[in-house]
């Protein structure tokens, strides 16, 4: 069953995090938190995009990123950046590995991107547009993962009854 890990790196927004928390409780992933945050994780704002599911997620802080090295050895993570060349859906995500995603008015810092420019993925878009929001850029990229481990842990039998057809 693949357990995957969404990283933060400084987030700013709070509203983007929160929607990150309630995708990341959806998607049964954890949230790593890497500070400095640009905002207070009892903000009104959080509360609101994350709802209800906030206490139900898997969340850790981490007070820098080397830090998040330190308690996280051997992690395979993926860097998700407008700089990379290869697309996010031309790597296989292991189990439990990780997906960083940099602040929203700077992404990953370039001196962390460039040790790690083999495990660089990008979403495509048109040029005309720096970037998309965090918080659908994580969306995307962890519901591909998900995709490609057949979303093994989230259809569950007995719940399909609740569907329709």
């Amino acid at each position: 069953m693949a357990k995957l890990n969404i990283v933060l790196l400084e987030p700013e927004i709070p509203s983007n995090t929160g929607n990150i928390g309630r995708t990341c409780v959806a998607a049964g992933a954890r949230l790593h938190l890497i500070e400095p945050l640009g905002f207070r994780l009892n903000e009104k704002s959080i509360r609101r995009a994350g709802m209800d599911y906030w206490e139900h997620l898997d969340v850790t802080r981490y007070i820098d990123y080397q830090d998040f090295l330190t308690k996280n050895p051997g992690a395979k993570i993926y860097m998700a950046t407008t700089k990379a060349r290869q697309l996010y859906t031309d790597v296989r995500y292991e189990e439990d590995c990780y997906i960083m995603f940099g602040k929203e008015s700077a992404g990953i810092p370039e001196e962390i991107l460039l040790e790690n420019k083999e495990r660089a993925v990008r979403i495509p878009m048109l040029s005309d547009i720096r970037s998309l929001n965090l918080a659908n850029s994580v969306a995307i990229v962890l519901y591909e993962a998900l995709r490609q481990h057949g979303f093994d842990h989230m259809q569950l039998e007995g719940q399909l009854t609740k569907y329709l057809w």
